[in-house]
């Protein structure tokens, strides 16, 4: 088993500073929310951990699929609920793809794969909010 350990360090008022793999990551809350805006907020950070895991698995499949994706672009659109705690209501991935000849059946089967199999971070958000994804291919 792999154990993760991360250490946060408070660098005044609201923000945390961490290293992660040797990377500097700073979380924060918006002034609205107190904060002072110097870098996302968590859940932020929560919705591009997920999206980093199923690009990651996307192309990785897609890469064993010899498909010729030349760019993938993965928005994310999630909805927070109002009362406390402000968890996602829903979260939605749009993935759009560029590349020659792809097959629509073959993203989605690396899509769904990623989803429904591979990315830990989809696994683990789909105990508590529904995720559902589309799939786009061209501009």
């Amino acid at each position: 088993m792999k154990k993760t350990n991360i250490n946060a360090e408070l660098k005044g008022n609201m923000a945390f500073e961490m290293q992660i793999d040797g990377h500097t990551v700073i979380t924060d809350a918006t002034p609205e929310n107190g904060g002072n805006g110097l870098g996302p907020s968590p859940k932020a950070l929560l919705l591009a951990g997920l999206i980093g895991c199923s690009g990651i698995d996307v192309m990785t499949i897609t890469k064993k699929m010899r498909l010729e994706v030349e760019d993938v672009n993965v928005e994310v659109e999630a909805e927070t609920r109002d009362e406390d705690p402000k968890i996602y209501n829903y979260i939605k991935l749009i993935y759009k793809f560029k590349g020659n000849g792809l097959s629509y059946s073959k993203l989605e089967r690396a899509v769904k794969l990623s989803m429904e199999k591979y990315c830990g971070v989809a696994a683990m958000l789909n105990k508590a909010v529904p995720i559902t994804y589309e799939i786009k291919i061209g501009d």
